[in-house]
C-alpha cells in the first residue's frame, strides 16, 4: 500500500492510494460521494489476487486533494490522465462506485485511446436523462439533496452543513442511523465488519476540509456532464442492484440502454452497498477482460 501526492499543471494536487499488486496493471477507482482515498482491505485483497494495481484518488475538494471550484464531471478525465502520466502508464482501466460512476464513464468517453474498459457500480444517470424520473425510488435524503442542488446551491450548503458535522466524527455503528432513509435491509446486512469501518473512514476523510468536495460533486451531477453518451466506444460494464435506495435500479437500466458499448449486470438480489462487497471480484474480473 502506498500513498501519493500528485502535482497537477494548474497548481493543484491530488492525493491517491495504491492497493493490490504494486507492479500490476493499473485500475483507477473513483470513490463515492462523499468519500476519499482510504484503505479498504476487501479491495486490497481482490486486487492483489488478480495482479491489479488499484489506485484510488480523492476527487478535488475531498481529503487532501485541492478544490476545483466549478468543476464538471468531464473535468475528471484531465485529472485521471495526469495521474496515469505521473505513474508512467499509457493504458489503464477505470471503475467508479456510486458518485464515482459518472466519473468512470467520463474517462471512457473522453480518454478512449487510454481507457481499455470501464465499469460503473450503482452509479447515477445524468440528471436530465430523457424518460427517467431521476429521484423516483430514492430515499428521502436524496430526494431533498439533489433537487436542492439543481435549484439553489446556497440552500444545498445549508442542507449539507449538519451532515458534514456528523460525518466528521462518524463511527461504523452510526452509519445505518445516519443514512436511515437510504439503507435497504440488504444493505444494512452488508455493513458488518470491513465495509462499515471503510465507510466511516471514507466519510470522515471526505469531509476533512469541509463540504466542498461533496458540494462540488452534487453541482456537477445535476449540471450537463460535458460529453455525449452516443459517442462512447469504450466498453462500460453497468452494475446495479434492485434493492438500492441511493441510486435506484432504473438508473442502471437507463445507462445500459443509452451507452452504446454498455455491458449490463443488473442484479435483483443486491443493493447499493452489498453489490460492491458481494461482487467486487466478479466486477474486477469482468473489467480486466476488457
Amino acid at each position: 500500500m502506498a500513498a501519493l501526492s500528485i502535482p497537477l499543471r494548474d497548481g493543484r494536487t491530488l492525493e491517491a492510494l495504491i492497493e493490490g499488486d504494486p507492479e500490476g496493471n493499473l485500475v483507477v477507482f473513483h470513490h463515492g460521494s462523499p468519500g476519499a482515498a482510504v484503505p479498504f482491505q476487501t479491495f486490497d485483497r481482490a486486487a492483489a489476487q488478480r495482479g491489479i494495481r488499484l489506485l484510488t484518488y480523492s476527487r478535488p475538494g475531498f481529503g487532501d486533494s485541492s478544490r476545483h471550484e466549478g468543476r464538471t464531471v468531464a473535468d475528471c478525465a484531465t485529472d485521471v490522465a495526469a495521474i496515469a502520466d505521473h505513474l508512467g502508464v499509457e493504458r489503464f482501466h477505470t471503475v467508479g462506485w456510486s458518485g464515482g460512476g459518472p466519473h468512470a464513464i467520463a474517462c471512457a468517453a473522453l480518454l478512449p485511446d487510454r481507457v481499455v474498459a470501464a465499469a460503473t457500480i450503482a452509479g447515477v444517470a445524468p440528471y436530465d436523462a430523457e424518460g427517467l424520473d431521476w429521484t423516483a425510488g430514492m430515499g428521502e435524503d436524496n430526494q431533498i439533496e439533489y433537487p436542492t442542488a439543481a435549484r439553489d446551491p446556497e440552500a444545498l450548503l445549508e442542507f449539507m452543513r449538519p451532515k458534514v458535522d456528523a460525518k466528521e466524527t462518524i463511527e461504523a455503528h452510526e452509519i445505518v442511523d445516519s443514512l436511515r432513509s437510504l439503507i435497504s435491509d440488504v444493505d444494512e446486512a452488508s455493513l458488518e465488519g470491513e465495509l462499515g469501518e471503510y465507510l466511516a473512514n471514507t466519510f470522515r476523510r471526505g469531509v476533512a476540509d469541509g463540504p466542498w468536495g461533496w458540494f462540488d460533486d452534487d453541482l456537477a451531477f445535476v449540471a450537463p456532464w460535458g460529453f455525449e453518451f452516443a459517442s462512447i466506444t469504450v466498453p462500460i460494464s453497468i452494475w446495479q442492484g434492485r434493492h438500492d435506495l441511493m441510486v435506484p435500479f432504473a438508473h442502471g437500466e437507463w445507462l445500459a440502454a443509452h451507452i452504446p458499448s454498455a455491458r449490463p449486470h443488473l442484479l435483483p438480489e443486491h443493493g447499493h452497498l452489498s453489490l460492491v462487497v458481494g461482487s467486487i471480484g466478479e466486477i474486477l474480473d469482468d473489467l480486466v477482460r476488457g
